[in-house]
């Protein structure tokens, strides 16, 4: 999808060395009666291409923004400003990194049953992200199933749970000394397959906390793609 201008603008551009490479063949060009430089590409073309000045934009953000974004007469300056906005959201609702030494602080769970690596972002109390990566080296990968291996279903829950359980021990006093019973799960659906060599990425919302039972709800992709979804409720109870 090319760019596009004025006609009437062109000598103004150039005078600023502006524009310098633009061409009939490169650029659609307008006059007061239309198109000037023969059809278009797509009958879209002249959206596609602010879509592609957005995407291009946002790349200065250096990694992926999962949302709905609406451009409404997007500018370069205007991406730009909506990127550091961005940015500056993130880093406001990030609070770094926990390693697994840290998780093994909070979580009583040991191997094998300690399914979340790393945290790699949350936001106290509203959100956390978490990873595990899954190797051929999972025990339960000798019974599920052998010559076939796949990751239990009830597993990645589990592991979504942990990271859920992490994302409490952060909103009360004296972590350490308490353990998440998780009490109902809902509306669980598997959408695809996890296999040796992918990585989990978990990403939890707190929806309700009340009385040290919170509810919450959960997602799983690898790749990208949604892999398992859920809705959990959870009681935080001494240890």
């Amino acid at each position: 999808a090319r760019t596009f201008g004025f006609m009437r603008d062109k000598e103004a551009l150039q005078a600023k060395g502006l524009a310098l490479g633009a061409s009939l063949e490169n650029t659609v060009v307008l006059d007061e009666e239309g198109v000037a430089s023969g059809p278009l590409r797509f009958d879209d073309e002249f959206v596609r291409h602010k879509i592609g000045d957005l995407v291009g934009d946002l790349a200065v953000l250096g990694g992926r923004v999962r949302g709905h974004i609406v451009a409404e007469r997007p500018s370069h300056a205007g991406n730009l400003e909506l990127a550091k906005t961005i940015r500056a959201s993130a880093r406001r609702g990030g609070d770094g990194m926990v390693d697994i030494t840290k998780i093994m602080e909070y979580l009583p769970h040991r191997f094998p049953m300690l399914l979340v690596d790393r945290i790699v972002d949350f936001e106290t109390g509203k959100r956390i992200v978490g990873l595990k990566n899954v190797t051929i080296n999972e025990p339960f990968f000798q019974g599920h199933f052998p010559g076939h291996p796949i990751m239990p279903g009830v597993l990645i829950i589990e592991a979504m749970a942990q990271a859920g359980g992490l994302l409490l021990m952060d909103v009360i006093d004296n972590p350490e000394d308490k353990v998440v019973y998780f009490m109902t799960m809902d509306n669980v659906k598997w959408r695809r397959p996890v296999v040796p060599g992918d990585q989990l990425v978990f990403e939890l919302e707190m929806l309700q906390f009340r009385r040290h039972v919170c509810r919450m709800k959960g997602e799983a992709f690898v790749d990208g793609q949604l892999a398992a979804e859920a809705e959990l409720m959870a009681r935080i109870v001494d240890r």
